[in-house]
Protein backbone atom coordinates (compact mmCIF):
# COMPACT_ATOMS: atom_id res chain seq x y z
CA UNK A 1 0.00 0.00 0.00
CA UNK A 2 3.02 2.32 0.04
CA UNK A 3 2.27 3.46 -3.52
CA UNK A 4 -1.32 4.42 -2.69
CA UNK A 5 -0.32 6.23 0.48
CA UNK A 6 2.41 8.18 -1.29
CA UNK A 7 0.03 9.20 -4.10
CA UNK A 8 -2.72 10.20 -1.68
CA UNK A 9 -0.28 12.20 0.44
CA UNK A 10 0.85 14.24 -2.56
CA UNK A 11 -2.71 14.87 -3.74
CA UNK A 12 -3.80 16.02 -0.28
CA UNK A 13 -0.80 18.34 0.06
CA UNK A 14 -1.58 19.71 -3.41
CA UNK A 15 -5.16 20.37 -2.23
CA UNK A 16 -6.75 18.48 -5.10
CA UNK A 17 -10.44 18.96 -4.25
CA UNK A 18 -12.16 15.75 -5.43
CA UNK A 19 -10.72 12.23 -5.75
CA UNK A 20 -12.26 8.97 -6.93
CA UNK A 21 -11.02 5.63 -5.55
CA UNK A 22 -12.34 2.50 -7.28
CA UNK A 23 -12.68 -0.36 -4.80
CA UNK A 24 -15.17 -2.78 -3.29
CA UNK A 25 -13.27 -2.73 0.00
CA UNK A 26 -14.60 0.34 1.76
CA UNK A 27 -13.06 -0.48 5.12
CA UNK A 28 -9.57 -0.96 3.68
CA UNK A 29 -9.86 2.32 1.78
CA UNK A 30 -11.05 4.18 4.89
CA UNK A 31 -8.21 2.74 6.97
CA UNK A 32 -5.60 3.84 4.42
CA UNK A 33 -7.10 7.31 4.04
CA UNK A 34 -7.20 7.75 7.82
CA UNK A 35 -3.56 6.65 8.12
CA UNK A 36 -2.49 9.36 5.66
CA UNK A 37 -4.89 12.17 6.59
CA UNK A 38 -4.08 12.06 10.31
CA UNK A 39 -0.28 11.76 9.92
CA UNK A 40 1.53 15.10 10.13
CA UNK A 41 4.54 13.58 8.37
CA UNK A 42 2.36 12.70 5.40
CA UNK A 43 0.27 15.86 4.96
CA UNK A 44 1.85 18.52 7.22
CA UNK A 45 -1.62 19.58 8.45
CA UNK A 46 -3.51 16.59 9.96
CA UNK A 47 -7.13 16.42 8.82
CA UNK A 48 -10.23 14.93 10.38
CA UNK A 49 -11.93 12.05 8.59
CA UNK A 50 -15.62 12.61 7.80
CA UNK A 51 -17.67 9.81 6.23
CA UNK A 52 -21.00 9.60 4.43
CA UNK A 53 -23.21 6.65 3.54
CA UNK A 54 -26.81 6.48 2.41
CA UNK A 55 -27.84 4.85 5.70
CA UNK A 56 -25.87 6.84 8.31
CA UNK A 57 -25.63 10.21 6.61
CA UNK A 58 -22.66 12.52 7.22
CA UNK A 59 -20.63 11.47 10.28
CA UNK A 60 -17.99 13.70 11.89
CA UNK A 61 -14.57 12.49 13.11
CA UNK A 62 -15.90 12.15 16.66
CA UNK A 63 -18.71 9.83 15.49
CA UNK A 64 -21.52 12.36 15.65
CA UNK A 65 -24.02 12.30 12.81
CA UNK A 66 -25.49 15.34 11.06
CA UNK A 67 -29.26 15.27 11.02
CA UNK A 68 -31.00 15.22 7.65
CA UNK A 69 -27.94 14.27 5.61
CA UNK A 70 -28.84 10.80 4.35
CA UNK A 71 -29.79 12.37 1.04
CA UNK A 72 -26.89 12.96 -1.34
CA UNK A 73 -27.67 16.63 -2.10
CA UNK A 74 -28.13 17.57 1.56
CA UNK A 75 -24.91 15.73 2.48
CA UNK A 76 -22.90 17.59 -0.18
CA UNK A 77 -24.28 20.90 1.06
CA UNK A 78 -23.28 20.01 4.62
CA UNK A 79 -19.82 18.87 3.49
CA UNK A 80 -19.25 22.19 1.73
CA UNK A 81 -19.93 24.02 5.02
CA UNK A 82 -17.13 22.17 6.87
CA UNK A 83 -14.65 24.86 7.93
CA UNK A 84 -11.83 22.76 9.40
CA UNK A 85 -9.08 20.71 7.72
CA UNK A 86 -10.90 17.58 6.57
CA UNK A 87 -11.03 14.60 4.27
CA UNK A 88 -14.66 13.77 3.49
CA UNK A 89 -15.29 10.23 2.19
CA UNK A 90 -18.56 9.47 0.33
CA UNK A 91 -19.18 5.74 -0.19
CA UNK A 92 -22.62 5.51 -1.84
CA UNK A 93 -22.67 8.33 -4.36
CA UNK A 94 -22.07 6.34 -7.56
CA UNK A 95 -25.79 5.58 -8.26
CA UNK A 96 -26.48 9.33 -8.30
CA UNK A 97 -23.63 9.81 -10.80
CA UNK A 98 -25.08 7.45 -13.39
CA UNK A 99 -23.42 4.12 -12.54
CA UNK A 100 -25.25 1.00 -13.70
CA UNK A 101 -26.97 2.76 -16.61
CA UNK A 102 -28.96 5.13 -14.41
CA UNK A 103 -29.22 8.79 -15.43
CA UNK A 104 -27.02 11.09 -13.36
CA UNK A 105 -28.88 13.38 -10.96
CA UNK A 106 -28.33 16.99 -12.12
CA UNK A 107 -28.56 18.38 -8.58
CA UNK A 108 -25.79 16.06 -7.33
CA UNK A 109 -23.56 16.83 -10.31
CA UNK A 110 -24.01 20.58 -9.84
CA UNK A 111 -23.26 20.42 -6.12
CA UNK A 112 -20.11 18.37 -6.74
CA UNK A 113 -18.84 21.04 -9.14
CA UNK A 114 -19.64 23.79 -6.62
CA UNK A 115 -17.94 21.83 -3.83
CA UNK A 116 -14.83 21.30 -5.97
CA UNK A 117 -14.57 25.04 -6.57
CA UNK A 118 -15.09 25.81 -2.86
CA UNK A 119 -12.52 23.25 -1.67
CA UNK A 120 -9.99 24.39 -4.25
CA UNK A 121 -10.04 28.04 -3.15
CA UNK A 122 -10.94 27.70 0.54
CA UNK A 123 -8.70 28.90 3.38
CA UNK A 124 -8.28 25.43 4.96
CA UNK A 125 -7.30 22.15 3.24
CA UNK A 126 -10.34 20.02 2.43
CA UNK A 127 -10.71 17.08 0.05
CA UNK A 128 -13.71 15.01 -0.99
CA UNK A 129 -13.00 11.33 -1.73
CA UNK A 130 -15.56 9.25 -3.62
CA UNK A 131 -15.23 5.50 -3.00
CA UNK A 132 -17.02 3.49 -5.67
CA UNK A 133 -16.94 -0.09 -6.98
CA UNK A 134 -17.23 1.29 -10.54
CA UNK A 135 -15.16 4.15 -12.00
CA UNK A 136 -18.11 5.90 -13.64
CA UNK A 137 -18.30 9.68 -13.88
CA UNK A 138 -20.66 11.91 -15.89
CA UNK A 139 -18.93 13.98 -18.54
CA UNK A 140 -19.44 17.19 -16.54
CA UNK A 141 -17.14 15.87 -13.80
CA UNK A 142 -14.47 14.30 -16.00
CA UNK A 143 -12.12 17.28 -15.52
CA UNK A 144 -13.06 17.94 -11.90
CA UNK A 145 -12.28 14.52 -10.40
CA UNK A 146 -8.85 12.87 -10.07
CA UNK A 147 -8.95 9.06 -10.21
CA UNK A 148 -6.60 7.23 -7.80
CA UNK A 149 -5.76 3.55 -8.19
CA UNK A 150 -6.33 1.45 -5.08
CA UNK A 151 -4.55 -1.92 -5.29
CA UNK A 152 -6.02 -5.21 -4.20
CA UNK A 153 -4.44 -6.79 -1.11
CA UNK A 154 -0.75 -7.60 -1.46
CA UNK A 155 0.62 -11.05 -0.76
CA UNK A 156 1.77 -9.98 2.72
CA UNK A 157 -1.77 -8.91 3.68
CA UNK A 158 -3.30 -12.14 2.39
CA UNK A 159 -0.59 -14.18 4.07
CA UNK A 160 -1.37 -12.47 7.38
CA UNK A 161 -5.03 -13.49 7.02
CA UNK A 162 -4.05 -17.07 6.15
CA UNK A 163 -1.61 -17.37 9.06
CA UNK A 164 -4.18 -15.98 11.49
CA UNK A 165 -6.79 -18.49 10.30
CA UNK A 166 -4.30 -21.36 10.55
CA UNK A 167 -3.35 -20.34 14.10
CA UNK A 168 -6.98 -20.06 15.19
CA UNK A 169 -8.02 -23.41 13.69
CA UNK A 170 -4.89 -25.25 14.83
CA UNK A 171 -5.67 -24.25 18.41
CA UNK A 172 -9.25 -25.53 18.11
CA UNK A 173 -8.08 -28.94 16.82
CA UNK A 174 -11.03 -29.26 14.44
CA UNK A 175 -9.00 -28.62 11.28
CA UNK A 176 -5.85 -30.47 10.26
CA UNK A 177 -3.21 -28.22 8.72
CA UNK A 178 -0.99 -30.05 6.24
CA UNK A 179 0.88 -27.24 4.46
CA UNK A 180 4.52 -26.26 4.89
CA UNK A 181 6.02 -22.83 4.29
CA UNK A 182 6.09 -23.36 0.53
CA UNK A 183 2.48 -24.52 0.57
CA UNK A 184 1.39 -21.42 2.49
CA UNK A 185 3.18 -19.23 -0.03
CA UNK A 186 1.40 -20.97 -2.90
CA UNK A 187 -1.99 -20.50 -1.23
CA UNK A 188 -1.32 -16.83 -0.56
CA UNK A 189 -0.12 -16.24 -4.12
CA UNK A 190 -3.13 -18.12 -5.48
CA UNK A 191 -5.41 -15.70 -3.61
CA UNK A 192 -3.83 -12.62 -5.19
CA UNK A 193 -6.53 -10.76 -7.09
CA UNK A 194 -9.15 -11.39 -4.39
CA UNK A 195 -10.30 -8.95 -1.75
CA UNK A 196 -9.42 -9.77 1.84
CA UNK A 197 -12.98 -10.97 2.46
CA UNK A 198 -12.90 -13.15 -0.65
CA UNK A 199 -9.53 -14.62 0.33
CA UNK A 200 -10.78 -15.32 3.85
CA UNK A 201 -13.89 -17.00 2.43
CA UNK A 202 -11.76 -19.13 0.09
CA UNK A 203 -9.47 -20.29 2.90
CA UNK A 204 -12.45 -21.04 5.13
CA UNK A 205 -14.10 -23.12 2.38
CA UNK A 206 -10.86 -25.00 1.84
CA UNK A 207 -10.66 -25.87 5.54
CA UNK A 208 -14.24 -27.00 6.02
CA UNK A 209 -14.47 -28.87 2.70
CA UNK A 210 -12.71 -31.97 4.05
CA UNK A 211 -11.37 -30.80 7.40
CA UNK A 212 -7.85 -30.49 5.98
CA UNK A 213 -5.91 -27.56 4.57
CA UNK A 214 -3.31 -28.84 2.11
CA UNK A 215 -1.85 -28.21 -1.35
CA UNK A 216 -4.94 -29.65 -3.06
CA UNK A 217 -6.98 -26.70 -1.78
CA UNK A 218 -5.50 -24.44 -4.46
CA UNK A 219 -8.50 -25.42 -6.58
CA UNK A 220 -10.86 -23.90 -4.00
CA UNK A 221 -9.00 -20.59 -4.17
CA UNK A 222 -9.11 -20.72 -7.98
CA UNK A 223 -12.88 -21.19 -7.76
CA UNK A 224 -13.15 -17.84 -5.96
CA UNK A 225 -10.97 -16.18 -8.60
CA UNK A 226 -13.24 -17.49 -11.32
CA UNK A 227 -15.93 -15.09 -10.16
CA UNK A 228 -13.67 -12.06 -10.70
CA UNK A 229 -12.72 -13.30 -14.15
CA UNK A 230 -16.34 -13.89 -15.14
CA UNK A 231 -17.27 -10.33 -14.14
CA UNK A 232 -14.67 -8.88 -16.54
CA UNK A 233 -16.49 -10.32 -19.56
CA UNK A 234 -13.27 -10.35 -21.62
CA UNK A 235 -11.49 -13.34 -20.13
CA UNK A 236 -12.67 -16.92 -19.85
CA UNK A 237 -11.63 -19.10 -16.93
CA UNK A 238 -10.78 -22.45 -18.57
CA UNK A 239 -11.60 -25.46 -16.40
CA UNK A 240 -10.51 -28.15 -18.86
CA UNK A 241 -7.57 -29.61 -16.93
CA UNK A 242 -5.20 -31.78 -18.98
CA UNK A 243 -2.29 -33.66 -17.39
CA UNK A 244 1.01 -32.85 -19.07
CA UNK A 245 1.55 -36.59 -19.54
CA UNK A 246 -1.52 -36.75 -21.79
CA UNK A 247 0.37 -34.82 -24.46
CA UNK A 248 2.05 -37.36 -26.70
CA UNK A 249 5.58 -36.28 -27.62
CA UNK A 250 6.80 -32.64 -27.56
CA UNK A 251 9.36 -33.69 -24.94
CA UNK A 252 11.60 -30.69 -25.62
CA UNK A 253 8.77 -28.25 -24.92
CA UNK A 254 7.58 -30.22 -21.89
CA UNK A 255 11.08 -30.25 -20.37
CA UNK A 256 11.36 -26.50 -20.91
CA UNK A 257 8.07 -25.95 -19.10
CA UNK A 258 8.87 -28.40 -16.29
CA UNK A 259 12.10 -26.55 -15.46
CA UNK A 260 10.13 -23.32 -14.92
CA UNK A 261 7.57 -24.77 -12.53
CA UNK A 262 7.53 -22.58 -9.40
CA UNK A 263 9.77 -19.90 -10.92
CA UNK A 264 7.31 -17.19 -9.85
CA UNK A 265 7.73 -18.01 -6.14
CA UNK A 266 9.78 -16.00 -3.63
CA UNK A 267 12.40 -18.76 -3.54
CA UNK A 268 13.12 -18.18 -7.25
CA UNK A 269 13.20 -14.40 -6.78
CA UNK A 270 15.73 -14.78 -3.95
CA UNK A 271 17.81 -16.85 -6.35
CA UNK A 272 17.77 -13.90 -8.76
CA UNK A 273 15.44 -15.61 -11.22
CA UNK A 274 12.74 -13.45 -12.88
CA UNK A 275 9.27 -14.86 -13.43
CA UNK A 276 8.94 -16.38 -16.93
CA UNK A 277 7.22 -14.16 -19.50
CA UNK A 278 5.74 -16.77 -21.79
CA UNK A 279 6.12 -18.80 -24.96
CA UNK A 280 4.89 -18.50 -28.52
CA UNK A 281 3.98 -21.88 -30.00
CA UNK A 282 3.57 -22.03 -33.77
CA UNK A 283 3.44 -24.88 -36.23
CA UNK A 284 1.21 -27.41 -37.93
CA UNK A 285 -2.49 -27.30 -36.99
CA UNK A 286 -3.75 -30.15 -34.81
CA UNK A 287 -0.41 -31.06 -33.25
CA UNK A 288 -0.99 -30.09 -29.62
CA UNK A 289 -0.44 -26.33 -29.34
CA UNK A 290 -3.72 -25.52 -27.60
CA UNK A 291 -3.57 -28.71 -25.54
CA UNK A 292 -0.18 -27.61 -24.20
CA UNK A 293 -1.67 -24.37 -22.86
CA UNK A 294 -4.22 -26.33 -20.85
CA UNK A 295 -1.64 -28.84 -19.65
CA UNK A 296 0.94 -26.33 -18.39
CA UNK A 297 -1.66 -24.54 -16.26
CA UNK A 298 -2.67 -27.86 -14.70
CA UNK A 299 0.95 -28.93 -14.17
CA UNK A 300 1.87 -25.65 -12.49
CA UNK A 301 -1.32 -25.46 -10.42
CA UNK A 302 -2.23 -22.04 -11.86
CA UNK A 303 -5.55 -20.75 -13.21
CA UNK A 304 -5.81 -20.68 -17.01
CA UNK A 305 -7.39 -17.60 -18.56
CA UNK A 306 -8.24 -17.39 -22.25
CA UNK A 307 -8.32 -13.95 -23.85
CA UNK A 308 -10.86 -13.66 -26.65
CA UNK A 309 -9.43 -10.97 -28.92
CA UNK A 310 -12.79 -10.73 -30.69
CA UNK A 311 -14.42 -9.47 -27.49
CA UNK A 312 -11.70 -6.84 -27.13
CA UNK A 313 -12.73 -5.31 -30.45
CA UNK A 314 -16.46 -5.66 -29.80
CA UNK A 315 -18.58 -2.88 -28.38
CA UNK A 316 -18.59 0.86 -28.88
CA UNK A 317 -16.17 2.71 -31.14
CA UNK A 318 -13.11 3.71 -29.14
CA UNK A 319 -13.65 1.08 -26.45
CA UNK A 320 -11.15 -1.50 -27.79
CA UNK A 321 -8.13 0.06 -26.08
CA UNK A 322 -10.04 0.27 -22.81
CA UNK A 323 -11.13 -3.35 -23.17
CA UNK A 324 -7.53 -4.50 -23.64
CA UNK A 325 -6.41 -2.53 -20.58
CA UNK A 326 -9.27 -4.05 -18.60
CA UNK A 327 -8.34 -7.59 -19.67
CA UNK A 328 -4.69 -7.01 -18.74
CA UNK A 329 -5.70 -5.51 -15.39
CA UNK A 330 -7.88 -8.53 -14.62
CA UNK A 331 -5.12 -10.99 -15.56
CA UNK A 332 -2.62 -9.16 -13.35
CA UNK A 333 -5.11 -9.11 -10.47
CA UNK A 334 -5.59 -12.88 -10.78
CA UNK A 335 -1.83 -13.56 -11.13
CA UNK A 336 0.05 -15.81 -10.85
CA UNK A 337 -1.81 -17.29 -13.80
CA UNK A 338 -1.44 -18.52 -17.36
CA UNK A 339 -2.92 -16.23 -20.05
CA UNK A 340 -3.73 -18.06 -23.28
CA UNK A 341 -4.16 -16.29 -26.63
CA UNK A 342 -5.26 -18.82 -29.24
CA UNK A 343 -4.45 -18.09 -32.91
CA UNK A 344 -2.96 -14.72 -32.04
CA UNK A 345 -2.19 -13.89 -35.68
CA UNK A 346 -5.93 -13.74 -36.46
CA UNK A 347 -6.83 -11.64 -33.44
CA UNK A 348 -4.48 -8.79 -34.33
CA UNK A 349 -4.81 -9.01 -38.10
CA UNK A 350 -6.81 -5.78 -38.31
CA UNK A 351 -8.02 -4.37 -41.59
CA UNK A 352 -8.15 -1.30 -43.76
CA UNK A 353 -11.37 -0.07 -42.19
CA UNK A 354 -10.51 -0.10 -38.49
CA UNK A 355 -8.77 3.33 -38.47
CA UNK A 356 -5.67 1.90 -36.82
CA UNK A 357 -7.53 0.41 -33.85
CA UNK A 358 -5.89 -3.00 -34.26
CA UNK A 359 -2.42 -1.43 -34.38
CA UNK A 360 -3.06 0.61 -31.22
CA UNK A 361 -4.46 -2.35 -29.28
CA UNK A 362 -1.64 -4.58 -30.47
CA UNK A 363 0.89 -1.91 -29.49
CA UNK A 364 -0.49 -1.65 -25.97
CA UNK A 365 -0.37 -5.44 -25.63
CA UNK A 366 3.27 -5.54 -26.80
CA UNK A 367 4.23 -2.77 -24.38
CA UNK A 368 2.67 -4.70 -21.53
CA UNK A 369 4.45 -7.89 -22.61
CA UNK A 370 7.76 -6.05 -22.54
CA UNK A 371 7.29 -4.22 -19.23
CA UNK A 372 5.03 -6.48 -17.15
CA UNK A 373 6.23 -7.28 -13.66
CA UNK A 374 3.37 -9.44 -12.41
CA UNK A 375 3.68 -13.24 -12.88
CA UNK A 376 1.33 -13.63 -15.85
CA UNK A 377 2.73 -16.39 -18.08
CA UNK A 378 1.51 -15.81 -21.64
CA UNK A 379 1.03 -18.77 -23.99
CA UNK A 380 0.26 -17.59 -27.52
CA UNK A 381 -0.47 -20.09 -30.28
CA UNK A 382 -0.34 -19.42 -34.02
CA UNK A 383 -0.93 -21.51 -37.13
CA UNK A 384 0.02 -18.95 -39.77
CA UNK A 385 3.56 -17.62 -39.37
CA UNK A 386 2.98 -15.11 -42.20
CA UNK A 387 0.44 -13.30 -40.03
CA UNK A 388 2.84 -12.78 -37.12
CA UNK A 389 4.10 -9.19 -36.86
CA UNK A 390 7.91 -8.97 -36.54
CA UNK A 391 7.56 -6.94 -33.31
CA UNK A 392 5.97 -9.97 -31.65
CA UNK A 393 8.91 -12.22 -32.46
CA UNK A 394 11.77 -10.18 -31.09
CA UNK A 395 13.44 -11.17 -27.83
CA UNK A 396 11.94 -9.68 -24.70
CA UNK A 397 8.34 -10.41 -25.62
CA UNK A 398 8.50 -14.18 -25.14
CA UNK A 399 11.12 -16.33 -23.44
CA UNK A 400 11.13 -18.76 -26.35
CA UNK A 401 9.42 -19.52 -29.66
CA UNK A 402 8.65 -23.21 -30.25
CA UNK A 403 7.74 -24.92 -33.49
CA UNK A 404 5.42 -27.94 -33.35
CA UNK A 405 5.67 -30.19 -36.40
CA UNK A 406 3.94 -33.40 -37.35
CA UNK A 407 4.68 -36.05 -34.71
CA UNK A 408 7.61 -38.42 -35.06
CA UNK A 409 7.23 -42.20 -35.02
CA UNK A 410 7.75 -42.35 -31.25
CA UNK A 411 5.37 -39.44 -30.68
CA UNK A 412 2.68 -41.04 -32.83
CA UNK A 413 2.92 -44.21 -30.74
CA UNK A 414 2.51 -42.14 -27.57
CA UNK A 415 -0.49 -40.29 -29.04
CA UNK A 416 -2.17 -43.55 -30.10
CA UNK A 417 -1.61 -44.96 -26.62
CA UNK A 418 -3.11 -41.91 -24.88
CA UNK A 419 -6.31 -41.86 -26.96
CA UNK A 420 -6.92 -45.60 -27.11
CA UNK A 421 -6.16 -46.17 -23.42
CA UNK A 422 -8.61 -43.41 -22.49
CA UNK A 423 -11.42 -45.20 -24.36
CA UNK A 424 -10.50 -48.73 -23.26
CA UNK A 425 -11.31 -47.82 -19.66
CA UNK A 426 -14.95 -48.35 -20.60
CA UNK A 427 -15.81 -52.10 -20.33
CA UNK A 428 -18.05 -52.02 -23.41
CA UNK A 429 -15.16 -50.70 -25.53
CA UNK A 430 -12.28 -52.82 -24.23
CA UNK A 431 -13.18 -56.33 -25.36
CA UNK A 432 -10.03 -58.35 -26.11
CA UNK A 433 -8.11 -55.54 -27.85
CA UNK A 434 -4.52 -55.68 -26.56
CA UNK A 435 -2.87 -52.27 -26.39
CA UNK A 436 0.60 -53.71 -26.72
CA UNK A 437 3.87 -52.69 -28.36
CA UNK A 438 3.05 -54.53 -31.59
CA UNK A 439 -0.26 -52.71 -32.11
CA UNK A 440 1.23 -49.31 -31.26
CA UNK A 441 4.16 -49.88 -33.60
CA UNK A 442 1.85 -50.89 -36.45
CA UNK A 443 -0.45 -47.91 -35.94
CA UNK A 444 2.50 -45.54 -35.63
CA UNK A 445 4.00 -46.74 -38.94
CA UNK A 446 0.71 -46.56 -40.80
CA UNK A 447 -0.06 -43.04 -39.53
CA UNK A 448 3.11 -41.41 -40.82
CA UNK A 449 2.27 -37.82 -41.81
CA UNK A 450 -0.82 -37.66 -39.56
CA UNK A 451 -1.25 -34.96 -36.91
CA UNK A 452 -2.25 -35.66 -33.32
CA UNK A 453 -5.78 -34.38 -33.96
CA UNK A 454 -6.11 -36.68 -36.98
CA UNK A 455 -4.97 -39.67 -34.93
CA UNK A 456 -7.58 -38.82 -32.29
CA UNK A 457 -10.27 -38.63 -34.97
CA UNK A 458 -9.16 -42.01 -36.30
CA UNK A 459 -9.76 -43.48 -32.84
CA UNK A 460 -13.15 -41.80 -32.70
CA UNK A 461 -13.97 -43.09 -36.18
CA UNK A 462 -13.11 -46.63 -35.10
CA UNK A 463 -15.36 -46.25 -32.07
CA UNK A 464 -18.23 -45.12 -34.31
CA UNK A 465 -17.95 -48.30 -36.38
CA UNK A 466 -17.78 -50.46 -33.25
CA UNK A 467 -20.74 -48.71 -31.63
CA UNK A 468 -22.85 -49.02 -34.78
CA UNK A 469 -22.63 -52.81 -34.37
CA UNK A 470 -22.79 -52.64 -30.55
CA UNK A 471 -19.53 -54.53 -30.06
CA UNK A 472 -16.08 -53.86 -28.56
CA UNK A 473 -13.43 -51.92 -30.44
CA UNK A 474 -11.18 -53.99 -32.73
CA UNK A 475 -7.86 -53.43 -34.45
CA UNK A 476 -9.55 -53.45 -37.87
CA UNK A 477 -11.78 -50.53 -36.83
CA UNK A 478 -8.74 -48.36 -36.17
CA UNK A 479 -7.01 -49.36 -39.40
CA UNK A 480 -10.15 -48.74 -41.48
CA UNK A 481 -10.68 -45.29 -39.97
CA UNK A 482 -7.04 -44.42 -40.58
CA UNK A 483 -7.04 -45.55 -44.18
CA UNK A 484 -10.24 -43.61 -44.95
CA UNK A 485 -8.68 -40.33 -43.82
CA UNK A 486 -6.61 -38.01 -46.01
CA UNK A 487 -4.18 -36.20 -43.70
CA UNK A 488 -3.30 -32.51 -43.79
CA UNK A 489 0.24 -33.39 -44.83
CA UNK A 490 -1.20 -34.49 -48.19
CA UNK A 491 -3.86 -31.85 -48.77
CA UNK A 492 -1.61 -28.98 -47.61
CA UNK A 493 1.84 -30.31 -48.50
CA UNK A 494 3.14 -27.08 -50.06
CA UNK A 495 1.96 -24.99 -47.13
CA UNK A 496 3.61 -27.31 -44.61
CA UNK A 497 6.90 -27.10 -46.50
CA UNK A 498 6.73 -23.29 -46.31
CA UNK A 499 5.97 -23.41 -42.58
CA UNK A 500 8.94 -25.68 -41.91
CA UNK A 501 11.27 -23.50 -43.98
CA UNK A 502 10.22 -20.44 -41.98
CA UNK A 503 10.77 -22.17 -38.63
CA UNK A 504 14.18 -23.61 -39.49
CA UNK A 505 16.16 -20.67 -38.08
CA UNK A 506 13.45 -18.78 -36.22
CA UNK A 507 12.07 -21.25 -33.68
CA UNK A 508 13.10 -24.13 -31.43
CA UNK A 509 11.73 -27.59 -32.21
CA UNK A 510 9.23 -28.79 -29.61
CA UNK A 511 10.21 -32.37 -30.39
CA UNK A 512 13.16 -33.82 -28.50
CA UNK A 513 16.31 -34.37 -30.53
CA UNK A 514 16.50 -38.07 -29.55
CA UNK A 515 12.97 -38.67 -30.93
CA UNK A 516 13.95 -36.98 -34.16
CA UNK A 517 17.13 -39.04 -34.52
CA UNK A 518 15.33 -42.30 -33.78
CA UNK A 519 12.67 -41.43 -36.34
CA UNK A 520 15.26 -40.68 -38.99
CA UNK A 521 17.10 -43.95 -38.39
CA UNK A 522 13.85 -45.94 -38.47
CA UNK A 523 12.73 -44.25 -41.68
CA UNK A 524 16.17 -44.46 -43.28
CA UNK A 525 15.98 -40.88 -44.54
CA UNK A 526 16.39 -37.43 -43.11
CA UNK A 527 13.24 -36.34 -44.92
CA UNK A 528 10.89 -39.27 -44.35
CA UNK A 529 8.20 -38.26 -41.89
CA UNK A 530 8.76 -36.48 -38.62
CA UNK A 531 9.50 -32.81 -38.01
CA UNK A 532 11.78 -30.85 -40.28
CA UNK A 533 11.39 -27.30 -38.96
CA UNK A 534 12.90 -25.70 -35.90
CA UNK A 535 16.38 -25.68 -34.41
CA UNK A 536 17.48 -28.91 -32.72
CA UNK A 537 18.36 -27.89 -29.18
CA UNK A 538 17.90 -29.58 -25.81
CA UNK A 539 16.55 -28.18 -22.54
Amino acid sequence: MAGFRDTLSKLLKARVPVLLVESYEEQRVLAEIAAVAQDALQVRTPRGLWTWSATRGLVSPDGGGRQGTTGAEAALDAAQRIEEPAVVVFTDLHPALGAGGRPAEPGVVRRLRDLAAAFRSGPVPRTLVLVSPVPHLPVELAKEVTVVDFPLPAEAEIRAVLDAMISANTASGRIRIDVDERGRERLAKAALGLTLHEAENAFARAMVDDGVLDAHDLSVVHEEKRQAVRRSGLLEFVDDSVPLGDIGGLENLKRWLAKRDGSWLAEAAAYGLPAPRGVLITGVPGCGKSLTAKAVAAAWGLPLLRLDIGKVFAGLVGSSEQNMRGAIRTAEAVSPCVLWLDEIEKGFAGGSGDSGTSARVFGSFLTWMQEKTRPVFVIATANDFAGLPPELLRKGRFDEIFFVDLPTRAERAAIWQVHIARRLRHPAVAGDLALDHALLTELSELSEGYSGAEIEQAVVGGLVDAYAERRPLRRDDLLRALMNMVPLSVTQAERLDAVRAWAENRAVAATAAEDWDLDNRAAGSAHAGGPQGGRRVEF
